[in-house]
């Protein structure tokens, strides 16, 4: 893992970078909660997806937004966390010019700025979207969602009612032609304490399916 720091609208911004050895490997980039409550790409969650993705055996990034840590800048309530997203991946996909597939994934705050990157870029292949906080932000953009992915939440959330997040789960696989996964994961609270071994099984499980299915396809 490989402190990195590249420049974005509002100055640098600061990341941790795992490079695999194969040139064609899988890339995915990480992103965090709201910095306002505390979001970091240190987040317990966050280094989980981490590392779950560089063990599946992607070159995996994951970033602090503007404002955060070393990254420069202020908070700009998801608009300029957007533009920090898109400067990440076009910084990873530079490095990785012959990635065979592109993930993204993001955890509460994160998750929201994912998705909406998601309908930005044609060339992401999937996502992993955790606790995503549909309460609060309005994730209608998805219509339709491009890809498949997986939405995760813990049943006992006390910070994004799962009621929320099914709706929104509901209403994406209701759409033909792209498959969205929703599991919810027993006893877990929103930031999975606890659980975080199991989280990392389910997402685990479900990119290892979706590699293969792609690759055969």
């Amino acid at each position: 893992m490989a402190e990195v720091i590249f420049n974005g609208a509002a100055g640098r911004i600061e990341g941790r970078y795992h490079q695999n050895a194969r040139e064609d490997a899988p890339i995915a980039l990480i992103l965090h909660p709201n910095p306002q409550f505390g979001g970091t790409m240190n987040n317990k969650v966050v280094y989980a997806l981490y590392r779950t993705f560089v063990d599946l055996g992607f070159s995996t990034l994951r970033i602090n937004f503007r404002g955060v840590g070393r990254s420069e800048g202020t908070f700009d309530n998801g608009e300029g966390e957007l533009n920090d997203a898109a400067t990440a991946l076009d910084w990873l996909q530079t490095v990785n010019p012959t990635s065979s597939k592109c993930f993204i994934s993001g955890f509460s705050f994160g998750a929201w700025i994912a998705m909406q990157l998601l309908m930005r870029r044609p060339e992401l292949d999937g996502f992993i979207s955790v606790a995503p906080p549909a309460d609060r932000y309005d994730f209608s953009f998805l219509a339709p969602c491009p890809v498949p992915g997986l939405i995760l939440q813990g049943a006992k959330d006390d910070i994004v009612p799962f009621g929320y997040v099914a709706k929104m789960a509901d209403k994406l696989q209701q759409q033909r032609g792209i498959r969205i996964d929703y599991t919810q994961i027993a006893d877990a609270d929103h930031f999975f304490s606890g659980k975080l071994p199991e989280m990392c099984q389910i997402i685990e499980g479900y990119v290892k399916q979706r590699l293969a299915i792609r690759s055969v396809a």
